[in-house]
């Protein structure tokens, strides 16, 4: 009969021989292409378009910049981001950054751009075959900030009083140089669908 010092032994030796067969567990996948829907409040067309990443397309007035699109392994729980800058164009030829930051797909009215006219949301990543796996030690807290560097509250809003005029707010957004010309264009007005009306794809 083996000893108890024996199986234990044997125990941890299996054990270990598992864990390097065993493929690593990774936690994200990065995915080539990612895929966003754009509503036309007009017209209430919804367009799915694919763009690469770093790759700029337009939908309507906005201009749209994946710059990373990650999703999960199918053993995990699903999770869809994409780190997106938007720009939108004016009349005049001007630009503005709207909104640059995180989408998730499971939460497009949380995390999507709300424009006057049009709408933007992540609906999914492809593509994706490389496997990333994130460093599983705590990250240390930041130190706290001095007391000149917090920022200052913000003064309380006042209603205006009745029958007066209201001034309404310049437009929001940061103005920004355009770094590339859009690959495709999309605009859900036009009567050829998903097409540049100047003749482009």
């Amino acid at each position: 009969m083996p000893s108890l010092r024996r199986i234990l032994a044997l125990a941890a030796v299996s054990g270990a021989a598992l864990a390097l067969a065993a493929p690593a567990k990774a936690d994200r996948i990065r995915n080539p292409t990612a895929v966003f829907a754009g509503l036309d409040k007009i017209t209430g067309r919804i367009i799915s378009f694919e763009v690469a990443i770093d790759e700029t397309v337009q939908f309507g007035a906005l201009q749209i910049t994946p710059r990373v699109c990650w999703t999960r392994p199918p053993t995990e729980a699903p999770q869809t981001t994409s780190f997106t800058e938007v720009d939108e164009v004016t009349f005049n030829n001007e630009y503005r950054r709207i909104f640059t930051g995180w989408m998730y797909a499971s939460s497009p009215g949380l995390h999507g751009v709300e424009h006057a006219i049009y709408d933007v949301w992540l609906t999914d990543c492809k593509g994706g075959t490389e496997l990333v796996v994130d460093p599983k030690e705590p990250e240390a807290p930041p130190p706290p900030l001095a007391p000149e560097q917090r920022r200052p509250s913000r003064p309380a809003q006042q209603t205006p009083p009745p029958n007066q005029r209201i001034d309404v707010a310049p437009p929001q957004g940061v103005p920004v140089q355009p770094r590339q010309t859009p690959s495709q264009r999309f605009f859900p007005t036009n009567p050829a669908p998903g097409r540049d009306p100047a003749g482009g794809n």
